[in-house]
């Protein structure tokens, strides 16, 4: 398959003991898109979306949220 991209959202909320609809109140990003990032069921990425959840979990570094994978290699 190759190339992937990975959102780690659930790896991050449960980190930090949050729930999606605490996020999505914390960034004023809707809980149905928090989900779907969660999901990784998002086949496009919005901008403003990311950066309001990196701002509302003080993430400054975003290969905390996103990942990419070789599916390739084992």
């Amino acid at each position: 398959m190759g190339l992937r991209l990975v959102i780690k959202l659930k790896d991050v909320l449960r980190e930090r003991g949050l729930t999606q609809q605490q996020l999505a109140e914390m960034s004023g990003v809707r809980r149905p898109s928090i989900s779907e990032f969660a999901t990784n069921a998002r086949t496009t990425i919005n901008k403003e979306h990311l950066l309001a959840i990196a701002k509302a979990l003080n993430i400054r570094d975003i290969r905390e949220l996103i990942d990419i994978v070789d599916d390739e290699k084992g």
